[in-house]
């Protein structure tokens, strides 16, 4: 068995993106059912490219949410984007408004925003204390962050709240983008930044698409595993989770919608075995909660009984992008693919 590391520059002189190489300038190995190994991914963090450079906000905007309840924006000199994801911050820096942003969850964490204090505790929960102390003008969210008090309390003290859709995936990410936009009074741009985006997707789905077997039958039986091994949670993520179109839009089956997994599901040796998995797939710190690959054997050792447990034929990404279903998910669903089909071009 091997394990690959792969990080930025890898695919020498092919074209990349975020580092990975190109899918339609690599060649699929003959057999990707045979592989074995893992393949950790580390994508670079590409620089935030703003739709426009010094946009002019059309305010006040008035919005009705993604909860039906209506938002009049007035003010977003200071912008706090939130959810569990970090989808959120980076497409308000890429609509342009990257320097008014005060605070970031723990999910947002490329360059632009790094430095910019967090307002999450334990993970993803949010802070009343941390975020009225940054004396926000509007807070974009959704509901995958919590307590739902705490935007309750922010609420009762005044401060416009505009909850978007939670739901992720390749299809929604343009509607996502246009709603975030107008919030902050800049509905052309989110069109156009959601329009950009979109048509990045589908250059890279047609990418994909020169490395993926046609027949679903030939595509390789995935898996989305979700693992914080420190505090005993292992989930399998099914339909509607976000993963399950996340595995069809690189190229793989999507094992949950055969066996009729709906959201996270706990993971156990039965539904392992059930699912006869080729690949799983990971976050990158994720697996290292566990102990690496040998961690999660030993953890559930029936995986051996599967075709990814005996070829050890686990990918993973980074924890904050590999669900995050923005401007980066052309990035990662390429990576994700090369990783798939022509895992020895990284």
């Amino acid at each position: 068995m091997t394990s690959c590391g792969v990080a930025a520059g890898s695919g020498g002189d092919l074209e990349t993106v975020s580092g990975i190489p190109v899918a339609s300038e690599v060649e699929a190995i003959e057999d990707p059912r045979s592989y074995q190994g893992q393949l950790s991914l580390e994508l670079v963090d590409d620089p935030v490219e703003p739709i426009a450079a010094d946009p002019v906000p059309q305010l006040p905007a008035v919005v009705t949410d993604n909860q039906g309840t209506q938002v009049e924006v007035t003010d977003v000199s200071r912008i706090l984007p939130l959810d569990i994801y970090g989808t959120l911050s980076r497409m308000v820096y890429e609509l342009g408004l990257g320097d008014n942003v005060i605070g970031r969850d723990i999910s947002s964490s490329f360059p632009e925003i790094s430095d910019l204090p967090l307002v999450t505790t334990d993970g993803h929960q949010l802070n009343a204390e941390s975020i009225l102390a940054l004396n926000p003008s509007v807070i974009i969210t959704d509901t995958s962050l919590g307590p739902w008090d705490v935007i309750l309390q922010l609420r009762d003290a005044g401060v416009p709240v505009v909850v978007v859709d939670s739901h992720r995936s390749p299809e929604n990410v343009e509607a996502l983008t246009q709603a975030v936009g107008a919030a902050l009074g800049l509905p052309d741009e989110g069109r156009e930044l959601g329009e950009r985006t979109r048509a990045q997707i589908v250059e890279a789905q047609e990418a994909i698409a020169t490395i993926t077997p046609e027949s679903q039958t030939q595509q390789l039986r995935t898996v989305f595993l979700y693992a914080r091994g420190s505090a005993g949670v292992y989930y399998m993520f099914g339909q509607d989770s976000g993963a399950d179109e996340l595995i069809t839009a690189a190229g793989g089956y999507d094992v949950s919608s055969e066996v009729g997994w709906k959201g996270a599901k706990p993971a156990n040796d039965e539904g392992l075995i059930a699912a006869q998995p080729d690949v799983i797939i990971m976050m990158n710190k994720g697996l290292e909660s566990v102990g690496g690959v040998d961690g999660l054997l030993e953890k559930f050792p029936a995986m051996a009984q599967t075709p990814a447990g005996a070829n050890e034929r686990i990918i993973s990404m980074n924890d904050d992008l590999v669900l995050s279903f923005g401007t980066r998910t052309p990035a990662v669903l390429n990576a994700l693919a090369v990783a798939l089909y022509a895992p020895d071009a990284l």
